[in-house]
């Protein structure tokens, strides 16, 4: 008698939010350069509140993610 073999199928991982890319933008209110990951999977436009991790000041960044996928990130004192 001859065995079947059954064909195993690999799947793929599902696809997760990654982080892929990094900017800076300067504090407004202590003058320090802060690097910030990227979520490239958030989309184009992109705009949320953090506290500068130097002097804990909130600021409003508002990121911009070209065709290429170069990230620019503007910050503004909240």
């Amino acid at each position: 008698m001859s065995k079947s073999r059954r064909k195993q199928s690999r799947r793929r991982p599902k696809s997760r939010a990654r982080i892929d890319a990094e900017a800076t933008y300067v504090c407004d209110s202590c003058g320090e350069e802060i690097i910030v990951p990227i979520d490239l999977s958030a989309g184009a436009h992109q705009a949320y509140v953090e506290d500068c991790p130097v002097c804990c000041h909130p600021m409003t960044l508002r990121v911009e993610i070209d065709p290429d996928g170069e990230a620019r990130v503007d910050g503004e004192h909240e």
